[in-house]
């Protein structure tokens, strides 16, 4: 198969680059190399000749076009995108540019190439728009988002992702675009970007600085082992069906605070402190986030039937590989790339036409 993988030099886009090469399939990444795409992330697949690799804006729609008249692709992995909520309420700006700009722009291209298709290549390619489930607001304490949820974002992250949900869906009703959504909880795994929470929470404990929490770290996320969701993509591709969608999640709530505290444990048996006390004393509570949703629950019971997928990784199992991993590449846990490592506090936007 070949396939057109957006943001692969990102933590998902990436995971699913080197298990698309490593499977045999043809892959053809395009990335920005924003400061969250990173070619190490790809380094260990760079040199297969089913890889290919250019750098590239998805707002360039000349280049998009190019590449999907020169790879042909049989199915797209939409995975670019601005991804830090803490981000988003800085500088919502460049998350509508990318989430929702860019996302037509790959719509628009796919469906010129598309039509351009005998019908059988037709019938057998996919558009698969990668998600997250915060698009459907906050789960009170019970209860769990299924696909047929109502869309109810809170941050502007999950605005731009919830608008770039609703042009996949218009393209196929509209055009017949074979789309599908797929709608995923917390990822987490080998090379995440430094800012999300279980990289700041390891890369704190071991520089012994403090570890910050928002609020009372009360809110409950569910987390997905990255390659999990790797094995949910392929599934969708394969087995899904075009104009649906699918939620995949880990089954794995966790509050935040009881997270660190994990994570904080597992440090203390792998690489424990100096001074003979716990990882976890160095937790802090600082200012919570503008509009932080108390809880995300997936209920993946769609996918399990219609595909066939399930998560392998406990979250037990999971944190343990990805603390292991993090204590083995030192160089990608401790890398500062900014002293800044927070956003998001209660700052106003940018102002219109700003530099970012």
């Amino acid at each position: 198969m070949r396939v057109l993988v957006t943001g692969g030099c990102g933590f998902i886009g990436s995971a699913a680059v080197r298990f698309l090469v490593g499977a045999g399939h043809h892959v053809l990444n395009l990335d920005k190399l924003t400061y969250a795409g990173d070619l190490r992330t790809v380094a260990a697949v760079a040199g297969s000749p089913n890889y290919r690799f250019r750098k590239m804006d998805i707002l360039d729609q000349r280049g998009v076009a190019a590449s999907f008249k020169d790879f042909a692709p049989q199915a797209v992995f939409h995975l670019a995108a601005e991804s830090h909520v803490d981000r988003s309420i800085d500088d919502p700006g460049i998350f509508v540019d990318t989430n929702l700009r860019g996302t037509f722009v790959m719509l628009h291209t796919a469906l010129n190439f598309w039509n351009q298709l005998n019908r059988e290549q037709q019938a057998n390619f996919r558009f698969i728009q990668v998600s997250t489930d915060e698009v459907y607001g906050s789960l009170g304490a019970e209860g769990f988002f299924t696909e047929t949820t109502v869309y109810g974002p809170n941050s502007p992250y999950s605005a731009s992702k919830a608008g770039a949900d609703h042009l996949a869906r218009a393209w196929y009703t509209t055009y017949g675009l074979p789309t599908i959504i797929s709608n995923c909880s917390n990822n987490y795994g080998p090379f995440q970007n430094r800012e999300k929470l279980i990289p700041t929470i390891i890369r704190k404990a071991l520089s012994s600085q403090t570890i910050p929490i928002y609020g009372q770290g009360q809110n409950v996320r569910d987390w997905l082992y990255v390659d999990d969701h790797i094995a949910a993509l392929l599934a969708i591709c394969e087995k899904g069906k075009a104009g649906s969608s699918y939620n995949i999640g880990g089954y794995n709530e966790i509050s935040n605070i009881d997270l660190a505290t994990a994570i904080c444990a597992l440090l203390d048996r792998r690489r424990p402190r100096s001074d003979g006390r716990r990882h976890a004393e160095r937790i802090q509570f600082v200012t919570d986030r503008p509009g932080h949703d108390y809880r995300y629950a997936i209920d993946a019971a769609k996918a399990k039937r219609d595909l066939g997928w399930q998560p392998q990784e406990s979250l037990q199992s999971g944190l343990s590989k990805t603390v292991d991993w993090y204590l083995d590449h030192l160089n990608w846990t401790m890398d500062v790339v900014s002293s800044e490592d927070r956003l998001g506090l209660g700052s106003l936007p940018k102002p219109l036409g700003e530099d970012r």
